[in-house]
């Protein structure tokens, strides 16, 4: 039998409304995307299950973070969706802010996995939240998503449109990010997302790192209040 993959028994941890109740964790890496990018079917994709994350038929209906174990320890945190515009203002920037704080204090995070469709590219808020995010020096996943939808001539125009983009927005931290066609549909882009992740989290060739062999230190407990690493807001887009 072959070595088990990185996201092989990925399990439901916990869900939290606050960022106070987060447990502890020594790595984690962190979901984001607008509410209709196709999050849930990409952490599907990824973990081979079909409902681990929950789809919804109305986007924007996720209103906290959700938390999965992989079988390493590590955390994988799915993020609210941002953006629909069926969701009511305040609760908008409700979820804009707790996801910026998060992002920006989270001890934890190794790295920010953000879900793109494809077919419109890199959306207003999706550069704001790269902008609070980049400058911290971690590294940046886009799973440009959708890909089956369009031709293979369009899928290269795609990528290339939204590297543009970073490279116009962030010419100074374009590197640390990498853009990967994917479809879960198809399937496409999941073995190179997964190779990167486990890049991020310390794990080649689907050897696991030993878990903190501390009693208990499995168990979920309260993190204790996190401190700001001084994210700037980041460089100006130019309009």
């Amino acid at each position: 039998m072959g070595k088990p993959g990185l996201f092989e028994d990925t399990a439901f941890f916990t869900s939290v409304a606050s960022l106070g109740d987060l447990p502890a964790s020594n790595a984690e890496v962190a979901f984001a995307g607008r509410s209709n990018a196709g999050k849930s079917s990409a952490i599907n994709a990824l973990v081979r299950r079909h409902r681990l994350a929950f789809v919804s038929k109305t986007p924007g209906r996720t209103q906290q973070i959700n938390l999965f174990r992989l079988r390493s320890g590590a955390l994988l945190a799915d993020l609210p969706g941002y953006g629909y515009a069926a969701v009511p203002l305040d609760l908008k920037r409700h979820w804009q802010a707790f996801l910026t704080r998060y992002l920006a204090t989270r001890q934890a995070l190794v790295g920010l996995v953000l879900v793109v469709d494809a077919r419109h590219g890199l959306a207003e808020l999706d550069l704001e939240l790269l902008a609070g995010f980049l400058p911290s020096g971690r590294s940046v996943l886009i799973l440009a998503t959708k890909m089956d939808k369009l031709t293979q001539a369009a899928q290269r125009g795609a990528q290339r449109n939204i590297e543009r983009a970073l490279a116009a927005a962030f010419p100074a931290q374009a590197r640390q990010v990498t853009v990967v066609p994917f479809s879960a549909t198809r399937r496409i882009g999941v073995e190179t997302a997964e190779a990167l992740i486990g890049e991020w989290l310390g794990v080649d060739n689907g050897e696991m790192p030993m878990r903190d062999p501390t009693p208990g230190a499995d168990r979920a407990h309260k993190e204790k209040a996190p401190r700001t690493r001084g994210v700037s807001r980041g460089p100006k887009r130019p309009r």
